[in-house]
């Protein structure tokens, strides 16, 4: 192997999945495994974890909604879609004209990601770093304003970047968080 290149073993993951009936069907998908680095000096055991959370829109392919890697959770980029493939700020009127709310999707979109968080035992508060993707920077000021009302200077570091199109023509923004919560069942 060569110097600075890093080997990753892993055992074999360990699946649960439940499915609970109640006003609808709920679903939510698990997997545990462990990675451990052999560049590691203590060699130990960093605990993984993948969650789809019930309740929360499908994703639109095969990840998880969040990834538990030790003490760290990656919440995968999420849109102000619903669970039932709606889309929050995006209205048709009864002319058939859509409208799009960059303030209201962005609302939505922190509430999946305060829920998708609360799913690992974590809030807003535990996000070290937020990555922001908006499909048009004339919306910066409306995304910012309702950003504001969630975060200050004491919140995560942020990066903001333009891009080309999300996965469907009607979101206008989507938002992946790194959040730093350790595990209380050490």
């Amino acid at each position: 192997m060569a110097s600075g290149q890093r080997e990753l073993r892993q055992r074999r993951p360990n699946w649960k999945i439940v499915i609970t009936s109640g006003a609808r069907d709920l679903l939510s998908i698990e997997w545990e495994g462990t990675v451990r680095s052999a560049a590691s000096r203590s060699h130990k055991n960093m605990p993984m974890k993948s969650t789809v959370v019930a309740n929360k829109a499908t994703p639109r392919g095969r990840f998880p909604h969040i990834k538990r890697a030790g003490d760290f959770l990656f919440v995968s980029g999420t849109s102000s879609r619903r669970p039932d493939n709606t889309i929050a700020g995006a209205d048709v009127d009864e002319f058939g004209t859509t409208h799009l709310d960059i303030r209201a999707q962005t609302r939505a979109v922190i509430e999946n990601i305060r829920d998708i968080l609360a799913s690992a035992g974590a809030e807003l508060s535990d996000i070290a770093e937020i990555s922001t993707f908006l499909v048009n920077m004339n919306d910066f000021a409306g995304y910012n304003e309702v950003y504001g009302e969630n975060f200050d200077y004491d919140g995560p570091v942020r990066t903001t970047v333009a891009v080309h199109q999300l996965p469907h023509p009607h979101l206008l923004i989507e938002m992946r968080a790194i959040a730093y919560k350790p595990e209380t069942n050490k």
